[in-house]
């Protein structure tokens, strides 16, 4: 659902500030059809990897980079069936692109009693394989998914889309989810050179829109879905 809600509405009426409402909305805890988590299988997931943590903080930080790390990045596994991206589901899997790995984060989040939702952003991946820019024809990649965790009543985005292993193939250092600070995708590689460019904000959701997802891959890339085979791409091996 998009965020057009109630608590910017209760902040303009009230005078309050947007922070103090927005994060004590309820439907950033709640789970959904996509953010499924209430799920066992979440649940647990969420309670293991923060287990010991001593603050939201730390707890965010872990679920990062336990998402970051569990699936890993796969452009190639972009799907127009709902079912891949439920977070239950994710979590039997080994690899996913972006939009399933943010689904996933947020879910554990909410597990853990962190407030969340996705957001999304059309982004410039300069640094793509030569065989997946040829596939999409573009090295636009739009509704790039990340993740607003709310912490300390304060605002954090946060992209867990690639892993340790394909950043050092990238010449990029992993993202880290550091106190203070967002985690999105960095602008330069570790030589300088252009790496990712936020083009247009999509907006922040309760859960996954998925239909205006794939309406906008159909419109970006010709087809339903960015899917295309995959012929031996070395750069997500």
């Amino acid at each position: 659902m998009r965020e057009t809600p109630a608590a910017d509405r209760i902040a303009a009426a009230r005078g309050a500030s947007y922070a103090a409402c927005v994060h004590r909305d309820p439907a950033l805890l709640a789970p959904g059809r996509f953010v499924d988590s209430d799920h066992p299988a979440v649940r647990a997931f969420a309670a293991e990897v923060t287990a010991g943590a001593t603050s939201d903080e730390d707890k965010a930080a872990r679920l990062f980079r336990a998402v970051r790390e569990r699936l890993r990045y796969d452009p190639y596994t972009v799907s127009a069936n709902p079912d891949d991206y439920v977070a239950s589901t994710l979590l039997t899997r080994d690899r996913a692109y972006c939009i399933p790995k943010a689904v996933l984060l947020c879910a554990a989040a909410r597990a853990a009693g962190i407030p969340a939702r996705l957001g999304f952003a059309d982004v410039k991946n300069h640094l793509a394989s030569e065989k997946l820019r040829a596939a999409m024809n573009t090295d636009l990649f739009v509704f790039h998914g990340y993740v607003e965790l709310w912490i300390d009543g304060a605002p954090r985005k946060a992209s867990p889309a690639f892993n340790a292993a394909l950043c050092a193939r990238f010449g990029v250092p992993p993202l880290e989810l550091e106190p203070g600070k967002d985690a999105l995708l960095q602008a330069f590689d570790g030589a300088g050179r252009r790496y990712m460019e936020y083009m247009r904000e999509r907006g922040l959701f309760t859960d996954l829109p998925l239909d205006e997802i794939l309406r906008a891959f159909a419109e970006t890339y010709g087809r339903r879905t960015a899917t295309v085979p995959d012929d031996g791409d070395d750069a997500f091996r």
